[in-house]
């Protein structure tokens, strides 16, 4: 019934800066807590960042903290990670998610809807 689409990956340098954007369908965003995860090559699925359904409350992996900023505009039906002092081991597919519960967790398990995936190739 959900439907999550992201956008905005590519190939950026090491240091520069990226976007992501996620938009979402099917029912009302505002009622959705909403996170981003990313997956690198053989390694397993992570959180980068969760928000709260009114962008009150914010999560951030340790690792990401200073560096990325998680938004959302919920009139646009639209989520975003705004990357900045990316680094190589940070080149993976970048995943939306949105979840029925309104606490920001960081557990996959917990993610009711996925999107497709968004490449984010960061090079030295």
């Amino acid at each position: 019934q959900v439907r999550l689409v992201e956008s905005g990956g590519g190939l950026v340098q090491a240091g520069g800066s990226l976007r992501l954007s996620c938009a979402g369908t099917g029912r009302t965003f505002s009622s959705l807590t909403m996170g981003w995860f990313r997956q690198g090559p053989g390694k397993e699925r992570e959180f980068v960042a969760a928000i709260s359904l009114t962008g009150y409350l914010t999560n951030y992996h340790d690792s990401v903290k200073g560096r990325f900023t998680i938004s959302r505009d919920n009139a646009k039906d639209t989520m975003y990670l705004q990357m900045n002092s990316l680094r190589p081991e940070e080149t993976a597919v970048y995943f939306c998610a949105a979840r029925h519960g309104t606490t920001v967790v960081s557990t996959a398990q917990y993610y009711n809807y996925w999107g497709q995936g968004t490449q984010v190739t960061v090079s030295s």
